[in-house]
């Protein structure tokens, strides 16, 4: 059962690493190759930076939890084994991840359903927007008759 656990926590850690990082990658490619895009970090740099910075904190987490798992094996008379830390590291960057996961999904799905009245995300600042501009181009329309009088 054991290695079923290690298996399957290898598989989504990498998966969902692997598959984030590929599709950025693709669209960077299919961003370069549809318009010619020759400045790659300049438009795609919060992402690369985002990438870069995932993956370095990974490796910090999984060095730093490598150092206390060993330090806590060693403490009770025991060798680190590495398939022991592979089960505690997928642990804590599982809970890590499913709580970003879970105030993300709660975000996207509170702000689709709730109004914060001038938000970014709230459809009213949209509306304003548009009251905005119709006024404006109503004034510019009259403006444009008023000086093609008869």
């Amino acid at each position: 059962m054991e290695t079923f656990a290690i298996l399957v926590s290898a598989v989504v850690l990498v998966g969902v690493a692997g598959y984030l990082l590929t599709t950025m990658i693709r669209h960077i490619q299919t961003e370069k190759r549809s318009s010619r895009l020759r400045k790659v970090w300049s438009n795609f740099g919060l992402s690369m930076v985002l990438a870069i910075l995932f993956l370095v904190t990974w490796a910090a987490q999984a060095i730093v939890q490598w150092q206390a798992y060993a330090n806590e094996a060693r403490t009770h008379g025991g060798s680190p084994v590495f398939s022991e830390y592979w089960v505690d590291f997928s642990q804590a960057t599982l809970e890590n991840w499913q709580s970003e996961f879970l105030q993300l999904f709660s975000f996207v799905v509170l702000a689709a359903m709730l109004i914060h009245r001038g938000s970014a995300e709230s459809k009213d600042s949209d509306e304003r927007m548009e009251a905005a501009l119709q006024r404006i181009e109503k004034k510019l329309d009259d403006r444009s008759y008023a000086g093609k009088g008869p």
